[in-house]
Order: C-alpha cells, then sequence, then structure tokens
C-alpha cells in the first residue's frame, strides 16, 4: 500500500502559502509507516516546532491500473474518505529554500491520518462534497470538491502515467485554505457533510 499526496490542488491554499499556482498536479509520496492510527493520537516529533494541519478529501483505489483514462478513472474507486497530511511546517520551509526534497517535513512517522471512508453512492455529486476541520470544537478548515483545481477522475489519469496504482493505495487530494498549527491537547474533528470522520487527539 502507499500513499500518494497531492500539493497546492486549491487555488485558496495555493496563494495562503505564498505558491505559484502550478501547470500539473504536484505528487509526493508518504510510506506506509506514516499511517496513524487515530486511537493512538498524533505526537508532536522532536524535530519541528511547527506542525500543521491539512485536511483532505480522499481516494481508495480498488484495482490496479496503469495508464488509466480519465473517462475510466471512477471504476478505480468506491469510497471516499477525509484524512488530515500533518506538514512540519518550518522544515518543510527549510527545504524548500534549499531547493530539497519535502519528504523529513512531509512523510515522517505518523503523519497520514486517515479517517472511515463513505461509498461514493451516498453522494449526489461527487464534485459537490463539502468537508470541515475543527480544532477544539472551532472551524478551521472547510472545503467543498468543487474548489479543486484538479478532481478526482483527473488526478487518477495524471497519477497512474507514474505510478502504478494498486489495490488499497490511498490518495489524498487536496487541501483547501485555512490550514494551521497544532498544539499538545488540541482535538481534531473531520466531517464529510455532518458525518464525523475522526476525531484525534494531539500528544
Amino acid at each position: 500500500m502507499k500513499i500518494i499526496c497531492v500539493g497546492r490542488n486549491y487555488i485558496a491554499h495555493v496563494h495562503e502559502l505564498q505558491n505559484e499556482a502550478p501547470s500539473e498536479p504536484v505528487i509526493f509520496l508518504k510510506p506506509d509507516t506514516a499511517l496513524l492510527n487515530p486511537e493512538q493520537g498524533f505526537f508532536i516529533p522532536e524535530f519541528s516546532t511547527e506542525i500543521h494541519y491539512e485536511v483532505e478529501l480522499l481516494l481508495k483505489i480498488k484495482k490496479v491500473g496503469k495508464y488509466i483514462d480519465r473517462k475510466f478513472a471512477h471504476k478505480y474507486y468506491d469510497f471516499i474518505g477525509l484524512g488530515i497530511d500533518f506538514t512540519a511546517r518550518d522544515l518543510q520551509q527549510q527545504l524548500k529554500e534549499k531547493k530539497l526534497p519535502w519528504e523529513k517535513a512531509k512523510a515522517f512517522d505518523g503523519s497520514a491520518l486517515v479517517g472511515s471512508f463513505v461509498n461514493k453512492t451516498e453522494f449526489d455529486n461527487l464534485k459537490n462534497i463539502n468537508f470541515s476541520l475543527l480544532k477544539n470544537d472551532v472551524v478551521v478548515q472547510e472545503g467543498n470538491s468543487a474548489h479543486m483545481i484538479w478532481d478526482f477522475d483527473e488526478l487518477i489519469e495524471f497519477i497512474s502515467q507514474y505510478f502504478t496504482l494498486k489495490t488499497g493505495d490511498i490518495i489524498f487530494t487536496g487541501t483547501p485554505a485555512g490550514v494551521g498549527k497544532i498544539a499538545e491537547g488540541d482535538i481534531l474533528k473531520g466531517f464529510i457533510g455532518n458525518r464525523e470522520i475522526f476525531q484525534i487527539k494531539v500528544k
């Protein structure tokens, strides 16, 4: 199982971090050791003083595919979930300034929270999915799949040009504006619509 992440897929988030709008999806990977068990909580790593939350819609791949045409992409996933791409923002900034890869800031152990999944048949329109993140019961991020620069099927088409998608792979589809810092004791709750998908404590 691999975790494939998409960066800069919401224009408001691109502007928020003062990045340039990309001409194609920005892709990076997380290893399976990045997968976090929500019941254990998220432990702030010792190498960062600025861990940020980034809530994202997730796709769970259901069969093997390579060079997938966009018109067939919907056949490769049945479930949509919600998760957090935890990011060591201070470390990421240092790496970006040196033009080095982001992995230490994005792919460290426990950096990928994956909540529960919902069958896509439960949504009236996959291009109109509301989702949100609450920190200590205050809404800090709100997004809608309609605001994605590249939608689910476009992402699958693009990613599968470079990586064979396999059963169980998870795609993080990008985060909306509103990312921010976490602190010990914070409670993070993620929602798709009104349905709670995950809850986790920062330790």
